[in-house]
């Protein structure tokens, strides 16, 4: 049974990576979607279809279907090993992964919204967006492999100067890009 788990662990980590990557991606993309509209009539259309166009490859493509398969593996190691259900870390777990199940149909909203030329949200705010995956992610991989090692206190106080650190960088690049006109 232990062989199959490490099979089914092996798939549940390269799900994850290609899920992140497409979250990654993705957000990428609606940022520069949402800078298109500042560009002139006819490359502005131009580029909004074609950013409409990997958007949904994307997402229909690789996202959705690595975030199924991640959940759908991850549901199979806690068949294998129905103790994790017991660890309180795996708890913490969970609810990051379920934060980041939303973000994701948040994501899958806003693509949609800019679709339809209705997305109100900014191409910095969609930066700022953008780093509450990498935030979830350091918070799931610290938790997985830290465990129960390190105090909860302290595990969030380090998630929250991480998170303010990436958005200090965030802000940052956004008078960077100012100064240089990027």
């Amino acid at each position: 049974m232990e062989k199959y788990y490490l099979y089914i662990l092996s798939v549940h980590i390269i799900f994850v990576v290609s899920w992140m990557a497409g979250l990654f991606y993705s957000v990428r993309l609606f940022i520069y979607h949402t800078e298109a509209e500042d560009k002139p009539e006819i490359e502005r259309n131009i580029l909004q279809k074609e950013y409409e166009r990997i958007e949904a490859k994307l997402w229909n493509i690789i996202t959705t279907p690595a975030m199924v398969l991640t959940v759908l593996a991850g549901v199979g190691m806690v068949c294998i090993h129905p103790f994790l259900l017991q660890m309180p870390w795996f708890h913490v777990k969970l609810g990051f992964v379920a934060a980041l199940l939303i973000y994701h149909f948040i994501c899958q909203n806003i693509m949609k919204q800019l679709k339809h030329g209705k997305c109100k949200i900014s191409s910095f705010n969609l930066r700022l967006w953008n780093e509450v995956a990498t935030i979830l992610l350091v918070a799931i991989v610290f938790t997985v492999v830290l465990k129960s090692a390190v105090n909860w206190i302290y595990g969030l106080v380090g998630l929250i100067i991480f998170s303010v650190v990436i958005m200090l960088g965030v802000k940052w690049y956004k008078h960077y890009r100012k100064k240089h006109n990027c």
